[in-house]
Parts: C-alpha cells; structure tokens; sequence
C-alpha cells in the first residue's frame, strides 16, 4: 500500500513516500481503509514516534493518528463493528498512523463518522476535539458561568476547546492572530485578544480555568491570572519533559475514548460543533504538510491529507 513514513535523524524528521506491507488487525482491531487522515505536525518530535513501547528504536513509522474511512477487516473477537462501516477515530501512538491506504486501530477508538461532515472534515476531528472534551470536562470540571481562557483559540484544538466551553455556558476569552480575531468571536469568545499586539496578563484577571494551547512564554504568564482555586490546563509538548510540578499537574496527553466520539459526533450532526479544515492535500504532498511548507488557507482549523479519491464525498 502507499504510505509515507517518518525518516530520520530525531532532531530533523523528515518525511518520504513508501509502499510497505498492509497491515492485518489483530483480534480487538478493525482494519480502516482510510480516506482521509488529520495532520500533527509536532508528532513527527514525540517520544513514541522514535520508540516502542518497551523503550528500543523505532524507525519508518507512519504518522497521522487520526482518521476517517471505511472498515475494510475485522478481528475476531470485534463486535459492534462491521466490514463497510463508515467510522472516524484515532489509534494508538505507538503503531503506525493513518497517512496511508490502510491503518489499524483498536474497535474501541472507533465510532460511527458523522454523517454530515465530508470524510476531510472529519477526520480533522478526533484528536482536536477529545483533547478538548478531557481537558475542559474531564479535567478542568468547567461549570456553567465560569470563565476560561483559550490560548491559540484559532488552532486544531482551540477550535473546540472554544465550541465546548461556549456549549458548558462559560463565558470565553481566547488569544488569537489579528487575522483570526473575529473568527474566534463568531465561535464564541466573548473577548478576543491578538496575541502580538496586547499582553493578554495586563487585562485579564480571576479566570477559573487556562486552556492552553501554545507552551512557553505563553504557559508561563498564565499562572497569574488564575483566581485562588483555578485550573491550569495545557497540551504543549514543551511541557511534557518539565520539572515544573505545576506544569506536570497541568499537562497531559489525550486518550481514545469511543462513548466521547459518539457524543461529540451527535454534536457535529445536529450543528452544535463545527470541524475546521483548513487546507486539504493528497498524499503525495503530506511531506510539504508536516514541515510546515504548505501556506494555509485560512490560518484556522487543521490540515488534512486525503488519501482516496473519493476523500471528499
């Protein structure tokens, strides 16, 4: 099957186009024929994408870890899930991804795709959104009336981190690019504060919770606007090696859940979440998309790679 996979060396990744073998589901998998595949692009620097998980070097491996298509195998003992199911969802980090004709994932990180959203749309939504969903509901615990504050609003996550907290009934504020401001507006921030012209701690006070997107400089300012008993999440990679303990608390990675893709996919349906794309390629340009090369269209949302022809359908 084509595929592209990561080449090295670690500390400047690149990607290259492959055929390679396609691969059999085990007894809890599904085998997904994939239509189309979400683009991370810091993926290609994390830990698993280098590394089994019993620690030893990994090398070729196929990035894109979430996806939509069509189920093309079944394992033995899948129930639930069957031969020509249209389904979106993610799998695991440490198996190869879904920029590629095939991927397997565990039948338990699948769910019905949305029956509105183009395979393209969603396929931009599984990892986007569940990290937004565990980080405001599961973590955070945001309750109607409090206030939150969304760095990198505009981004894959940011999208529905703002969507979510506007449907919990709190009152938003998100930083953004000035391009992006109104956008952030229509989605739901009360406030919008572009990032490189105003120092978003000189305004803004007694917030219940950050959700930050972007790491850093960013991260590090935020700690101040916090009311006594707010919480501090954050999803920068940056964060994930720090000896800050207050940062460790705040950090963490998202994990597949299928009854949280089935709700989140009610949403999309009945028009009360929207997915973003921002930029669709083929997969012959999925190397220009991971490095960063590609202009964006719009600046908002995620970039998606379709790997059949019928990707947008």
């Amino acid at each position: 099957m084509r595929a592209v996979q990561v080449n090295g060396p670690a500390d400047r990744p690149t990607l290259v186009e492959a055929h390679v073998p396609r691969p059999a589901p085990g007894e809890n998998d599904v085998l997904i024929q994939v239509q189309a595949a979400g683009v991370t692009s810091a993926e290609l620097q994390w830990y698993p994408t280098w590394h089994n998980k019993d620690g030893s070097t990994r090398s070729g491996a196929i990035p894109g870890h979430e996806f939509s298509g069509v189920v093309a195998e079944v394992g033995g003992s899948v129930t639930g899930v069957s031969v020509g199911d249209e389904v979106y969802g993610m799998n695991d980090w440490f198996i190869d991804g879904a920029t590629a004709d095939f991927c397997v994932a565990a039948a338990s990180s699948v769910a019905k795709k949305p029956s509105k959203l183009t395979d393209a749309e969603a396929a931009a939504v599984p990892i986007s959104a569940l990290t937004a969903w565990q980080g405001l509901v599961d973590r955070a615990k945001l309750k109607r009336g409090e206030r939150v504050l969304v760095h990198g609003g505009a981004g894959a996550v940011g999208v529905f981190v703002i969507q979510l907290a506007r449907e919990l009934g709190a009152e938003i504020i998100s930083t953004a690019s000035a391009r992006n401001l109104e956008f952030v507006t229509q989605l739901g921030a009360r406030r919008a504060i572009d990032y490189n012209k105003d120092a978003f701690e000189e305004t803004v006070r007694d917030v219940d919770v950050v959700f930050d997107c972007v790491g850093g400089e960013t991260l590090a300012r935020s700690w101040g606007v916090l009311k006594p008993g707010g919480r501090m999440v954050t999803i920068a990679s940056d964060a994930e090696g720090t000896l800050d303990q207050r940062v460790k608390d705040a950090f963490f990675i998202l994990e597949p859940n299928q009854r949280q893709l089935v709700e989140i996919a009610e949403r999309l349906d009945k028009g009360r979440l929207r997915s973003f794309v921002d930029t669709e390629v083929p997969l012959s340009e999925a190397p220009a998309a991971y490095s960063g090369k590609l202009v964006r269209k719009h600046g908002y949302g995620k970039t998606v790679v379709v790997i059949s022809a019928n990707g947008t359908h």
